[in-house]
């Protein structure tokens, strides 16, 4: 037989796209190195939120009711003891509501059931700049970040600030692009990209010889791909041995390996990539029967199901 190998170029482009996003895995301290060199902005923007009401909830309710009983009794001399009795409360619950503002005690009834740590997140950053500026006060800061919409209530705010004096709070990440939001930016066609994903892509290139690197081949790759230059291949796989990153360079051993099937791809029109379709279909076939059937019922059901 005289047949010519052609490689599937979907998969060619596929192993190309995961020797660059393990590229931008292995560079990603780069970008988050850069992130952190850059000069914090003294005052982060204000969130500019209104606040929310309180919803009618049970619990929002019966703080109100039990808030006003409290103050009531209070007013009339009671001690205490003596209120707690009445209410059925524990006495702290009754010190807590005496000296506590009602606004607190109803952000914290709101918060009720919710994991009240991830409230905070959106705030951190806002925290950590003004915890840095000098302001330690967790009641200043706490109604700072309640009149930019935070929802929680004043004691997980207390506990990130005395981590923020203990050292030992964990560092806000940076906004830097996932590795396969960078892939996707390098794989998709130029046209495909928004002018916002053109500049944090040309961002990263800057920041990240390597990445850029492994940009500039995998484009030019793809071009041989379209444009159906698989005669300029070989020129291609010598440039990526030379400087490539790791990843890229394994990509192009690769390639070597299988040179007149991977040049016939990107040469010829025709391509395995017509038949993928009925080759997952015999494989789905054959795993479904792995190790209870013989060759010849694989057969049976191959040509029953065509």
């Amino acid at each position: 037989m005289h047949a010519t190998e052609v490689a599937d170029r979907w998969h060619l482009l596929q192993n190309l796209s995961a020797a660059v996003e393990k590229t931008c895995h292995q560079h990603r301290s780069c970008l988050r190195k850069h992130v952190e060199q850059e000069e914090p902005t003294p005052e982060p923007p204000v969130i500019d939120l209104p606040v929310p009401e309180l919803p009618r909830a049970p619990i929002v309710e019966r703080t109100r009711d039990r808030y006003a009983d409290v103050h009531r009794l209070l007013e009339q001399k009671w001690t205490i003891s003596a209120i707690a009795r009445h209410l059925d409360l524990d006495r702290k619950t009754v010190r807590r509501f005496k000296t506590t503002p009602l606004d607190e005690l109803l952000a914290s009834a709101k918060d009720f059931g919710i994991h009240k740590a991830r409230l905070l997140e959106p705030f951190k950053p806002y925290l950590n700049s003004r915890f840095t500026a000098g302001c330690t006060s967790g009641t200043r800061l706490f109604h700072e970040i309640r009149e930019r919409g935070y929802t929680g209530s004043i004691q997980v705010v207390r506990r990130h600030l005395a981590k923020l004096r203990e050292g030992t709070a964990e560092p806000v990440r940076a906004d830097i692009p996932s590795p396969r939001r960078i892939t996707s930016w390098i794989m998709r066609p130029r046209e495909k990209l928004s002018d916002q994903e053109v500049e944090k892509l040309l961002d990263v290139r800057i920041v990240c010889p390597d990445i850029a690197r492994a940009h500039d081949l995998a484009r030019c790759f793809r071009d041989l791909l379209v444009d159906r230059r698989g005669g300029m291949l070989l020129e291609w796989i010598r440039q990526a041995e030379q400087d490539a990153p790791a990843p890229v360079r394994s990509f192009a051993g690769f390639l070597r390996r299988d040179l007149a099937a991977v040049t016939a791809g990107l040469t010829l029109e025709w391509s395995s990539g017509k038949v993928e379709g009925n080759v997952n279909r015999i494989k789905t076939l054959k795993r479904a029967m792995y190790g209870r059937a013989s060759f010849r019922l694989l057969r049976t059901r191959i040509l029953t199901r065509s």
